[in-house]
């Protein structure tokens, strides 16, 4: 486990753009936290710092919005307004797993279709900033993110 104080939304985004720079396909980025917390302005960051995307809407209705990486494509999901967990399968996110870099807003919504061996990162309340929290069943991957 690893932990970062971002102070302010500059910092968060600093830090989700040097996650960015380690990504690599087969990553799978689960982002923790309550409304509010800083989600979208990770995924935000991370999306921008890797395309050329001007905008980056968040995916609430659409549950879903790709980007072109150089290397990969980005699946950013929002799976806030999922009602089962089975209509994941409906997102095709099987093949956006193992191909490209995923980013899934609400996680906790897919239940037990959540990859063991995904980043799990906790975004928290801390004074008047936020904790980030990085934990994952795949050490090597973990080594790779917290070597930050």
């Amino acid at each position: 486990m690893q932990e970062y104080i971002c102070p302010s939304v500059e910092d968060t985004e600093k830090l989700a753009q040097k996650f960015a720079a380690v990504a690599k396909p087969g990553d799978v980025l689960a982002l923790f936290g309550t409304l509010g917390m800083g989600k979208s302005v990770f995924a935000r960051a991370f999306i921008k710092s890797l395309t050329s995307a001007e905008e980056v809407p968040s995916p609430t209705f659409t549950l879903l919005q790709t980007y072109d990486a150089k290397d990969f494509e980005i699946y950013h999901y929002d799976l806030y307004r999922l009602k089962s967990a089975e209509e994941i399968f409906e997102l095709n996110m099987e093949e956006a797993m193992s191909c490209g870099v995923c980013l899934i807003e609400w996680p906790e919504k897919m239940g037990s279709y959540l990859p063991r061996k995904c980043l799990k990162i906790n975004i928290t309340p801390c004074g008047t900033g936020r904790k980030i929290t990085l934990e994952s069943k795949d050490e090597q991957r973990l080594a790779r993110f917290c070597a930050l």
